[in-house]
């Protein structure tokens, strides 16, 4: 009897932007809002079922809505309750998620924007193919 294989891609339709820095997800936030002219308003906690599945670990959520591209971002806390969104990247604190269409120019202007902010170390573009843990970010 043939045997067939089901191969199955996630479908990564977003850009992601690791940032580090030491203060609190709301603080940065407002420093955000501040200096990228955005509007993050928090939303309910982001909710991942534990790897032993004894509970739930939460992070922290915000969300802003560019309504001239249709473009959504999400502000995320990459430590949680009871460990990390991206196991594999400890040494950043945030995660700031991009769906649907932006510009190339547009995502350079935001990195270089932010890395503008005193009080973040580090913003970088990440290639979310290459996270081992990717399917945390599906959402």
């Amino acid at each position: 009897m043939n045997k067939k294989v089901l191969k199955f891609e996630i479908d990564l339709d977003f850009v992601l932007i690791a940032i580090t820095s030491s203060l609190k997800d709301y603080r940065l936030c407002y420093m955000i809002n501040k200096g990228l002219n955005f509007n993050f308003i928090r939303d309910e906690d982001l909710q991942l079922d534990s790897h032993n599945g004894s509970s739930k670990v939460f992070f922290s959520f915000f969300k802003y809505y560019w309504e001239a591209s249709e473009t959504e971002f999400f502000f995320i806390s990459n430590k949680g309750t009871e460990g990390y969104l991206i196991p594999e990247m400890n040494k950043t604190d945030y995660l700031l998620m991009i769906k649907n269409y932006i510009d190339e120019d547009d995502l350079d202007e935001i990195v270089l924007k932010l890395n503008k902010i005193p009080e973040i170390v580090a913003a970088v573009k990440v290639d979310p193919k290459k996270i081992k843990s990717r399917e945390n970010l599906l959402f």
